[in-house]
């Protein structure tokens, strides 16, 4: 059903932006901005597999940066094959990584933790853009959007975004004291004895920053899929964009992202005057990435560590 759910859904939105209309704009894309685009993509899931290396290294893992590089990509190859937008390469990270050594539930926990913090900072950076865009005078659309708030209360809410995951990390570890350490602990207790561990705000500066360059490198990716079809924005814009985009593309309703990413984007960037055939244009060159690096990641599914057939 996900995936009949996720064909129409992207079938109805190129019948009413017209095909055709979509082939004129990709023949006329300029190849230098394609190429800027995927290598941006590229480089944002280096940075995402190395934030998540950090995060399981921390949480226990003894796994090397190629190690996580490589079952990285190899989720981005599941999640290009398989319904459910981000579900699949997420389930199989998570199962490498306690094939490494790494308690099933520790594992599950820095798949988990890794792909919220990306989204939570894309919503930091999405309400400091849109902070940028009530102060400028094209702002209205992202006005209306923010229900009339202005950049002061928009940058208020980005600090509350940032602060929130420390005051419950605080709370959390405050909260009975750390539990002894022993054999046959009941899940909670696990996660308590986590927000002992050491450096942990340390972690949580490395974990928000390496969301952040993922991000940004991201709706990079985005803005230059436009300007490769003549859509110029300004980079605020984008960057408010994205925000629905990307969150739409991870919901589990959809193939890869497929049909629920272009929707999204009819939505936010028609709001800023971009006509639905370029927004649908837009969104799908940024899937065409993601399929271009799913391509590489489907040959180490098939490899071993040492490169060998499996």
């Amino acid at each position: 059903m996900r995936v009949a759910l996720g064909a129409a859904l992207l079938a109805a939105v190129l019948w009413w932006v017209d095909p055709r209309a979509l082939l004129q704009l990709w023949r006329a894309a300029d190849p230098a901005w394609l190429a800027a685009g995927l290598a941006s993509a590229v480089a944002a899931n280096v940075a995402s597999a190395l934030r998540w290396w950090a995060l399981a290294r921390w949480l226990g893992a003894a796994v090397s940066a190629r190690w996580a590089l490589a079952s990285y990509f190899r989720g981005v190859a599941v999640n290009a094959l398989l319904p459910g937008a981000v579900v699949g390469g997420d389930l199989l990270r998570t199962h490498a990584l306690a094939r490494q050594g790494l308690p099933l539930l520790e594992a599950a926990l820095s798949v988990l933790v890794d792909r919220l913090s990306g989204l939570w900072m894309l919503v930091v950076l999405g309400a400091l853009a849109a902070a940028v865009g009530v102060a400028s005078d094209a702002g209205a659309p992202v006005g209306r959007l923010a229900g009339g708030a202005g950049p002061a209360a928009l940058v208020g809410v980005a600090a509350a975004l940032l602060a929130l995951p420390l005051a419950v990390g605080w709370v959390w570890r405050q909260a009975g004291g750390e539990p002894p350490a022993q054999g046959g602990q009941p899940w909670h207790a696990r996660l308590r004895r986590l927000a002992h561990r050491p450096r942990a705000l340390t972690q949580y500066g490395w974990q928000a920053a390496g969301s952040t360059l993922v991000q940004v490198l991201s709706i990079a990716t985005l803005a230059c899929g436009g300007a490769a079809l003549g859509v110029h924005l300004p980079p605020w814009v984008w960057a408010a964009a994205a925000v629905p985009v990307f969150l739409f593309a991870t919901l589990p309703v959809s193939f890869g992202g497929w049909g629920t990413r272009e929707a999204a984007a009819v939505v936010a960037l028609g709001a800023f005057g971009v006509e639905p055939a370029a927004a649908v244009a837009v969104a799908m060159l940024y899937g065409i990435a993601a399929l271009v690096q799913a391509a590489a990641g489907s040959a180490l599914l098939v490899t071993g560590r040492d490169g060998r057939r499996r």
